[in-house]
């Protein structure tokens, strides 16, 4: 059994309904309105358990889904697009695709701004100016504006993952380790 079908498939119904939902904000002229949902929907599904129980149970009943939805909707003051279609995943029974949805989402207005995301991963936490001098050097290097997605990985040692697009760069104590102990294999 192929085990990324399922992951895919959600991404699949997430950017069907994402370029449905884009193309209406953009043409309502509420993109900004779309991102500050955007910001504020992944913030909750962040620190949420009970959301992220809400959307991926098949325990709760459509109704149950659409009447927690539209009171988070409210609560939140989401756009009315943005509750619209958090309505229409509960009644077709699809919030399970509501983070990648946000991803695709996410994905679609920083390609509208001409910015592109950089995944970040370092040993320790980067400074403010680091985090600038990155995005300067990521800029340079792929000719847009570069929004750092970091994180921390205490097991890296030292050095950065840097992810954009479909490339990475390796520059961790991790891997240099990983490949010297390899070689050290290889010779005996």
């Amino acid at each position: 059994m192929d085990v990324s079908e399922p992951a895919s498939i959600s991404t699949g119904i997430a950017s069907r309904y994402a370029s449905a939902v884009f193309d209406i904000a953009k043409e309502g002229n509420g993109l900004a309105a779309l991102e500050s949902d955007i910001d504020a929907l992944a913030a909750a599904l962040d620190s949420s358990e009970d959301l992220r129980a809400l959307i991926g149970s098949p325990i709760y009943s459509r109704d149950q889904q659409a009447g927690a939805v539209s009171a988070l909707a409210k609560k939140m003051e989401l756009s009315e697009t943005m509750n619209s279609t958090l309505a229409l995943l509960a009644q077709k029974r699809r919030l399970f695709v509501l983070p990648q949805l946000l991803e695709v989402l996410r994905a679609r207005l920083a390609e509208e701004k001409g910015e592109i995301t950089a995944d970040v991963v370092s040993a320790k936490a980067l400074t403010k100016g680091q985090t600038d001098k990155l995005s300067q050097t990521l800029k340079a290097k792929v000719g847009k504006d570069v929004n750092i997605n970091a994180t921390v990985d205490a097991s890296l040692i030292g050095g950065l993952i840097v992810k954009v697009g479909s490339k990475m760069i390796d520059t961790s104590i991790r891997s240099k380790l990983s490949a010297l102990q390899n070689t050290m294999k290889e010779v005996g």
